[in-house]
């Protein structure tokens, strides 16, 4: 019992990762177990929307895991371009640790889903990248551009990003975004980069 203790605690050290996205109309930054929660919730909501069927609870186990990482990583805005395979491999590093903590090889299905996601190789993978990439871009219309502007997130970099996955995983919400991101930078939301 110890051991699933001690996993559960540190899986709470999550709540103490800060995003760069600030939640709707809050000043404060998100944390990476929100973010977690709220897309879980986000994938049931749209699930007759993914591109191909899906099993949502799979689909639910890995948005749950998928930012596990962080807890020794931190977080990286989605739209940086640079160091991904480095920062891939530090976060493989962490899921390992910290499933590892449970007994009797009990860690390997949640590094399982990790890897899972991280592939994009199943329908449930590609729908779950799908609201995993919408939700900041979610909170960025809802707060007129707020992390791009901060960080310098140019339209072209977010579209280039997030448009590929979401395309993949949930052309709906894919149609629905863009036309919001364009009328997003008529409005002078983005950053110059």
């Amino acid at each position: 019992m110890q051991a699933h203790i001690d996993f559960i605690l540190e899986l709470d050290r999550l709540k103490g990762v800060t995003r760069k996205t600030k939640p709707a109309g809050l000043d404060r930054y998100e944390n990476s177990a929100e973010h977690s929660w709220q897309i879980a919730l986000m994938a049931q909501a749209l699930a007759h929307l993914a591109a191909e069927p899906v099993n949502l609870a799979r689909v639910v186990e890995l948005l749950l895991v998928h930012d596990v990482g962080e807890i020794d990583t931190g977080d990286t805005l989605v739209y940086v371009q640079d160091g991904w395979a480095e920062r891939k491999a530090a976060e493989r590093a962490a899921v390992q640790r910290i499933f590892g903590l449970l007994p009797d090889g009990q860690g390997q299905r949640f590094l399982d889903a990790w890897q899972e996601f991280e592939d994009e190789a199943t329908p449930e993978a590609r729908y779950a990248h799908a609201v995993d990439r919408a939700m900041p871009a979610l909170l960025n219309l809802a707060n007129r551009g707020q992390s791009w502007r901060e960080n310098g997130v140019s339209h072209a970099r977010v579209v280039a990003r997030i448009g590929p996955p979401i395309a993949a995983g949930c052309p709906a919400l894919w149609a629905y975004l863009r036309e919001r991101l364009d009328a997003a930078l008529a409005e002078g939301w983005f950053g110059a980069a």
